[in-house]
Order: structure tokens, then C-alpha cells, then sequence
């Protein structure tokens, strides 16, 4: 096992820069994600630590040992690709201890690593299958072993499981998870799938233009992101925002106004906002209540946002709305668990009010940055529909 640390990395190619200056510390046996679009320099950054790319400036250490310009067989790490890159004429247990034979390390010693692999992956009975016997989510396990056996300090893993369906993709993950209790092992894993980020991930990097945007747990990125950028990536469907403008601050509660007129509360710091100053409010799907059209008129103006319903999808576990608001350029998005406060849910076209607690809300600067949220720790779960 062994701590990655980087400090100032940068990389461009040409006068294109693709990483500008990462610093990151990756504790010794941690399962770190990192995450983010396409192009955002994640993938280039753990090839910088696998040593398949050179880099324009910075220091890395691998296990306290600067690492870079040291070969990629000396650093102590083992990755895992997107591509299987199963030699097809070996069998399982030849692909697996195919780099230790390289490495001419006794064929006992061999067997007794695969063996113990294929046991951890429970691919034993599949060791003398070729790959064309095997299927996508057991290719990858093969993978998955070639690095094990290896022992590494640090599992790279890029995008591993973007070849498999859903279904196995949720397997896939269970496993890997197992697999990291097991061994107990550093692993920095790259992927553009939020939910592989939040269900694998110890601490989450979040990337976006070759900068990292916000590191730290699951729970402090979803519930205390710290921009615009975090709070829309993390989240399904992503939060939703509507342009609003200070109206002012009273205790702990700023109100704000919305394009559409709606005046609303949220326990949020507007720190020196100045009163009229452009904000933009934030509130999470499975925050959102939807009151039904016979309460609208009754409620608004009471803190709720009234609106038309455009969409509603059922999903069997939960049921989403998409409200168009006034003033709004995207519908918002209402993660319903059934009907809306008791009744059955409302028609395509029906006017609806929504509604959320203060402390179940957001704001951001002009700069995108997030306002300092009130006691946010201290929020309850929604309340059920």
C-alpha cells in the first residue's frame, strides 16, 4: 500500500494545457474517484501517475518516493483499462500470471497468486477458459486479476467498466468494492459516471477544465458542494436552478426573488450580496413538494414557487415531475415517491405550487461560488409524498 501525493502537476500538449496545476494527497488505502466530463483531464492525470505521461511541470510521490521520470514496472502500481487487452490464444490463469512469467518469477509462486486472485474475483472455475468462452463482466474480472497478482502499492483504474450494461455495471461495482475491503488497497479510479463516483468513492475529485473543482466525500460534495459546476454534476437529475435577486437578510434566512415574481427563504448566508444582487437559488429534486392546483391559490405567495406541469415520468421506484416556472429557461425537475401531498399526481398542464424548506436550498454567487449554508448539516429528509 502506498500514499500518491501530487503537488503543482501541469501538462499541455502544444500550447493546449490539459492539466494546470493539480495539487492532491491520496491517503495510503484510500478508494479515491475521480470524476467529471469528458475532457477534463482525468484520465491524462492517472496516466501522469501510471508513468505514461511525461508532464511540463511538478512533483510526484508515490509511497514517499518521487516518482516522476521513474519507469512505470518500478513504481509500484498496476492499472486496470477501459479495453480487456486479453491475449485470446492464453487461457484465464495464462493472462493473469502472463506479467509475473515476464518477470520470471518462479511457476509456483505463480499458480499460488492466480490461484488466490481467481478466489478473491471467484473466477476459479473459469481459469482454464479462453477469453472467447468468457462474457464482457467476466473479461473484466480477468483484467481486474492481471493487476492483482501483481501486488501493487496503487490500483489505476480508467473507466474499467464502461463496456458492460447496466446491470453489470451495478454487479461490477459491488465487487469492486468488496474487492477493496479485501485487499485494503490504494485506488484511484476514473469515470464520467456519478453514480459509480458516489457508490465506489472514499473521497471524489471532481474535474472540470483540467482544474479540480472540489474534493472530499460523497456526502460533503452532494450536500455541501462548493460550486454552481459540483452541485449540477453530482445528482440525478442534476439540481435544479432558477435565476433569483436578494431581497434581503433576517437572522438566518435570506429572501430572495425569482424571475417569475415568487419571493422564497433559504438558510443561506448572502455574506456582503447587496440587495438586488443577481444570485441563482438551487434545490435538489427530492427536496422539491409538489402541492396539487387546488392549493395553489391558497398557498402562493407563501414561499412556493408556482408553476405548469409539462412532463411526469414514472420510473416504478419514484415518480418525476417537470414543472415549467416563470421566468425559467429549463423546466424543474420534482422527484416525487408517489402521489402529491396525499392526492394522485397532476396532468400534464395542471398548475401546481412548489414548495421546500429553507434548509433544503441553496444559493451561488455571480462567481458560481456557494454562500455558506445555515446549520446544513443539521437538515431533515424531505418529507414523504
Amino acid at each position: 500500500m502506498a500514499s500518491v501525493r501530487l503537488r503543482g502537476i501541469r501538462k499541455d500538449y502544444g500550447d493546449n494545457p490539459v492539466i494546470k496545476g493539480i495539487d492532491l494527497d491520496i491517503e495510503d488505502g484510500q478508494f479515491v474517484v475521480f470524476v467529471g466530463p469528458s475532457g477534463c483531464g482525468k484520465s491524462t492525470l492517472l496516466r501522469i501517475i501510471a508513468g505514461l505521461e511525461e508532464v511540463n511541470a511538478g512533483a510526484l510521490e508515490i509511497g514517499g518516493v518521487p516518482s516522476l521520470g521513474v519507469d512505470p514496472a518500478r513504481r509500484g502500481i498496476a492499472m486496470v483499462f477501459q479495453s480487456y487487452a486479453l491475449y485470446p490464444h492464453m487461457t484465464v490463469a495464462e493472462n493473469m500470471g502472463f506479467a509475473l512469467k515476464l518477470g520470471k518469477v518462479p511457476k509456483g509462486e505463480i499458480a499460488e497468486r492466480v490461484g488466490r486472485a481467481a478466489e478473491i474475483l471467484q473466477i476459479s472455475h473459469l481459469l482454464e477458459r479462453k477469453p472467447k468462452a468468457l462474457s464482457g463482466g467476466q473479461r473484466q474480472r480477468v483484467a481486474i486479476g492481471r493487476a492483482i497478482v501483481r501486488k501493487p502499492e496503487v490500483f489505476l483504474f480508467d473507466e474499467p467498466l464502461s463496456n458492460l450494461d447496466a446491470a453489470l455495471r451495478a454487479q461490477t461495482r459491488v465487487e469492486l468494492a468488496r474487492l477493496h475491503r479485501e485487499l485494503a488497497t490504494t485506488m484511484i479510479y476514473v469515470t464520467h459516471d456519478q453514480v459509480e463516483a458516489m457508490t465506489l468513492g472514499q473521497k471524489i475529485v471532481v474535474f472540470n477544465g483540467g482544474r479540480i473543482e472540489q474534493a472530499g466525500t460523497p456526502f460533503e460534495l452532494y450536500e455541501r458542494p462548493a460550486n454552481l459546476f459540483v452541485a449540477g454534476f453530482l445528482g440525478s437529475p442534476r439540481m435544479n436552478f432558477l435565476e433569483a435577486s436578494l431581497v434581503g437578510e433576517e437572522g438566518a434566512i435570506a429572501t430572495v426573488r425569482l424571475a417569475g415574481g415568487a419571493h422564497v427563504d433559504v438558510a443561506a448566508d448572502a455574506g456582503a450580496a447587496a440587495v438586488g444582487a443577481k444570485l441563482t437559488l438551487g434545490v435538489r429534486p427530492e427536496h422539491l413538494r409538489l402541492l396539487p392546483d387546488e392549493d395553489a391559490d391558497e398557498d402562493e405567495g407563501k414561499g412556493g414557487i408556482p408553476g405548469t406541469v409539462s412532463l411526469v415520468e414514472y420510473l416504478g421506484d419514484v415518480i418525476l415531475a417537470y414543472v415549467q416556472v416563470e421566468g425559467a429557461p429549463e423546466m424543474v425537475a420534482v422527484k416525487c415517491n408517489g402521489g402529491i401531498g396525499g392526492h394522485s399526481l397532476p396532468a400534464v398542464g395542471a398548475r401546481v405550487l412548489l414548495a421546500f424548506d429553507p434548509l433544503h436550498a441553496y444559493l451561488f454567487g455571480a462567481d458560481g461560488a456557494a454562500m455558506p449554508a445555515r446549520e446544513r448539516s443539521a437538515r431533515t429528509p424531505a418529507a414523504a409524498y
